[in-house]
């Protein structure tokens, strides 16, 4: 099949999410907690493993039962907590950082004001934090919001050029603006969690399990390299 047509992506995109979602199940659509949670835990979550930065986070509120309280600690307190997230010494300054200045701009440290918005200026709004790229925004959108935005991270990212619908030459960090329109709103959530549940256990970046893949067939890259 052709993947240079839009429409030929969608279909080729639709038929990915529903033997996904026959191979692992399609999850139920559902807020994963308040915004600040999702933004702290998806800073920890970076470049990191998810074992590692949950430990980080449920550490962090240990030491803080509430975002004031870390707000108004010595950064290198905050840095022991989240030691296990592994960059530490970068991502402590700015979680501080960040819930300064949402409290700062707010007068309380919240983020509930972002669900009235537009997703482009809730996503705008984000971004203009030091440490938050577009994979940390949209995720603050979509699990925190349920808006209908599609992060995108490098096992999506990996996967979609295997398949053909992300050229190499776009970037990680744009992969969200060129994959999102090809998938439709109410499967962005669903879409997100199965690519990313598929590139762990099978279209890993090393010693992908091709012959257990259940995208065989539309994966020109994995069919080479069964060959």
């Amino acid at each position: 099949m052709a993947r240079d047509g839009q429409n030929g992506r969608r279909e080729l995109l639709g038929r990915v999410l529903a033997r996904l979602a026959q191979a692992y199940g399609r999850p139920a659509p559902r807020r994963w907690g308040n915004a600040v949670d999702v933004l702290v835990a998806t800073i920890l979550s970076q470049n990191t493993s998810d074992v590692n930065s949950s430990a980080a986070f449920a550490n962090l509120r240990r030491c803080f039962p509430t975002w004031d309280a870390a707000a108004d600690a010595p950064v290198l307190r905050i840095e022991c907590c989240i030691r296990t997230a592994g960059l530490a010494r970068r991502k402590a300054p700015r979680i501080r950082a960040i819930l300064r200045r949402i409290r700062a701009e707010r007068g309380r440290i919240g983020l509930e004001f972002l669900q009235k918005q537009r997703p482009d200026e809730a996503y705008r709004y984000l971004t203009g934090f030091d440490g938050v790229g577009p994979k940390t925004a949209l995720c603050v959108l979509l699990f925190a919001f349920r808006m209908p935005v599609f992060p995108v991270d490098t096992h999506i990212a990996r996967i979609a050029r295997r398949l053909g619908v992300l050229p190499p030459d776009v970037p990680d960090a744009r992969a969200h603006e060129h994959l999102g329109p090809q998938i439709a709103p109410r499967d962005r959530y669903a879409m997100h969690l199965l690519l990313i549940a598929h590139g762990r256990r099978i279209c890993r970046a090393r010693a992908p399990q091709c012959e257990r893949c259940c995208l065989l067939s539309d994966c020109a890259h994995g069919r080479r390299k069964m060959k």
